[in-house]
């Protein structure tokens, strides 16, 4: 992974266009026959976006995740959601500059443009994997086609948005994060009973 995580670091900060393969092998202390050996440019932006994310490469289901499974193990509503604003945070904070570089990349390459349209349908099915935990846990409000909740969800927690946010808009994480935690208080969760409203500040 030494190879992947100096890519990483490297697209994040130069972009795409001018991360070398002889860069990586540089920043990574090994030769270029074994940073080519890790596969294409492309291959290495693609693994260097999943291992900046979650810490590993490839296709894995959420739910098989440390993160996952620490996410079923909590029994409480808002706990749960305390976890993902937390989780989702770091996430972005680890991967929200190499997942600019790959939007930037994918706009010239086209294994990079199918690359980031699997990215954000994948990101749609590990959403919805977790809120389908929560349905089965009766969390959700019943007012809303659950497909629009998997959506509304995907579209508040992406990286899209908190990078404008962030990186556009100059927000803090504090204030970033008590705006999730209300969004996805609002959009997802009924009331409990006797409760009218939930305040952040």
């Amino acid at each position: 992974m030494r190879v992947v995580a100096a890519a990483a670091e490297l697209f994040a900060e130069h972009g795409y266009g001018r991360t070398t393969l002889a860069k990586i092998a540089a920043a990574a202390g090994v030769s270029v026959e074994t940073v080519q050996a890790q596969g294409s440019k492309a291959a290495l932006m693609i693994a260097s976006v999943e291992f900046s994310a979650f810490g590993v490469t490839g296709d894995h289901s959420v739910l098989d995740l440390d993160l996952g499974r620490r996410f079923v193990a909590i029994t409480d509503r808002d706990e749960a959601v305390e976890f993902i604003v937390a989780e989702q945070t770091a996430i972005h904070e680890r991967s929200a500059r190499v997942t600019r570089a790959l939007h930037g990349a994918a706009a010239n390459d086209p294994e990079l443009d199918g690359y980031l349209a699997e990215l954000i349908a994948g990101v749609g099915r590990q959403v919805r994997r977790l809120l389908e935990v929560c349905r089965e846990r009766g969390w959700l409000r019943d007012d809303i086609p659950f497909d629009e909740l998997v959506e509304t969800t995907a579209v508040i927690s992406g990286v899209e948005t908190y990078t404008r946010m962030v990186y556009r808009d100059g927000w803090n994480l504090d204030a970033y994060r008590n705006w999730f935690r209300r969004m996805l208080h609002e959009a997802l969760l009924p009331p409990r009973p006797n409760e009218h409203t939930v305040s952040f500040r």
